[in-house]
């Protein structure tokens, strides 16, 4: 099985370092966050499709769900064949939701 390339739309990109400001602005052990989402990648490199649908109309896109401490973080992505994969967006689990 080969692996997913990994990119994000420019959206995605943003919410990504739209948290992470926001965290190094509360915690400076942000990086731990950080490293946890980037952990995640992983999973979107080689079983992407094991992650909970975000949309029953919307087949190819799902939702990455990342622990870390009470909550963690929701990463939208859209996998397109053959091997891609997509960040849509990214959003802490306590925030509003992205849909």
């Amino acid at each position: 099985m080969l692996p997913y390339k990994v990119r994000f739309t420019a959206d995605g990109q943003a919410d990504l370092e739209r948290l992470f400001a926001l965290l190094a602005d509360r915690d400076p052990a942000a990086a731990r966050a950080l490293a946890a989402i980037r952990r995640s990648f992983k999973l979107l490199r080689f079983l992407p499709w094991s992650c909970r649908k975000g949309a029953l109309e919307l087949p190819r896109h799902r939702e990455l769900l990342v622990p870390f401490g009470s909550a963690g973080y929701v990463l939208l992505v859209e996998i397109e064949p053959p091997a891609t994969v997509t960040v849509l967006a990214g959003r802490h689990q306590r925030e509003d939701d992205y849909h």
